[in-house]
This record gives C-alpha cells, sequence and structure tokens, in this order.
C-alpha cells in the first residue's frame, strides 16, 4: 500500500488507519449487557444514597400531585434517552432501535429498584401500606439515580 494514503483493506472495505484506530479505541457498544445493568446499578446507588436520605425528597413525596410526580418520571427517561443517543446509538440509531430503547428503559428500571430497595430499608417507602406514597418517593429519588446510572454506564 502507499504510505501516503495509509489505507487498509479488510474484507473488500478501504479504511484509513485513522477510522480503525478509531474503531478500536471508541468501538460501537449498542448491545446492553449484564456488565451495563451493574454499572447502572452502582451509578444510581451513588445519588439514590445520598439524596434519598434526605427529608426533603421524603417531604416532597407527600405535597407533590401525581402529575408533578409523573412529570419526573418523563423527565428521567427523556435525560437518559438524550444522553443514550448522544453517547450511543447518534449514528446507528435506524438500526438499533430495539437496543436503544432496552438500554433506556433498563437503565430507568434498575435505577428505580435500587431506589425503592435503599428507601424500603430505611423505612420510608410504606409499599403494603401506602403503595401511592412510596411511588411518588421512589420515583422522586429516581429522578438523579437514574442519571448517575446512565453516566456510570459510559465507563468502560
Amino acid at each position: 500500500m502507499n504510505k501516503k494514503t495509509k489505507k487498509e483493506v479488510k474484507k473488500g472495505v478501504i479504511t484509513t488507519s485513522e477510522e480503525v484506530l478509531h474503531k478500536i479505541v471508541h468501538p460501537i457498544r449498542v448491545e446492553f449487557h449484564i456488565k451495563d445493568v451493574l454499572q447502572v446499578i452502582l451509578g444510581a446507588s451513588i445519588l439514590a444514597i445520598p439524596v434519598g436520605y434526605t427529608e426533603e425528597t421524603w417531604h416532597l413525596g407527600e405535597i407533590l400531585p401525581l402529575p408533578n410526580v409523573i412529570g419526573f418520571l418523563l423527565l428521567s427517561i427523556l435525560f437518559i434517552s438524550a444522553f443514550t443517543y448522544y453517547h450511543y446509538y447518534q449514528t446507528t440509531i435506524s438500526k438499533h432501535w430495539s437496543e436503544f430503547v432496552k438500554r433506556v428503559i433498563l437503565t430507568y428500571l434498575s435505577a428505580f429498584i435500587i431506589v425503592a430497595i435503599l428507601l424500603t430499608l430505611i423505612q420510608r417507602s410504606p409499599w403494603t401500606t401506602d403503595l401511592l406514597l412510596a411511588f411518588k418517593r421512589t420515583v422522586i429519588v429516581t429522578f438523579p439515580a437514574s442519571m448517575s446510572g446512565a453516566i456510570a454506564d459510559v465507563i468502560k
């Protein structure tokens, strides 16, 4: 090959050495594996613990109406979707739409479950006596926890 162009031929496709290096250093990770779920769980825990231990979030769960709490839930999913899209799927969303949706939903659900467990352990989510209050408190704390979970998923 010509030294000037520094191109490699692989399976009939001509690529520059810079493109090859970029693919090695920054591979496209569209699949959502167990390792990714564990990273989301740990990342969600980073913010779930301090936020879940504050009395302000418990009080917000009591006073905020359900539509506002649903707004937090939707905003969380929107932020996770935007972050995930721009980090993983910006150029391949049409090919990997189902993986994108799976990653967003599993990220939110993982964070929600971690927060629910945490709030239950500190007796601030009364699932058996006041399901609505438990749900509202969990969604409020899941808002920051889900975003830290999504960010932790980026760590390789």
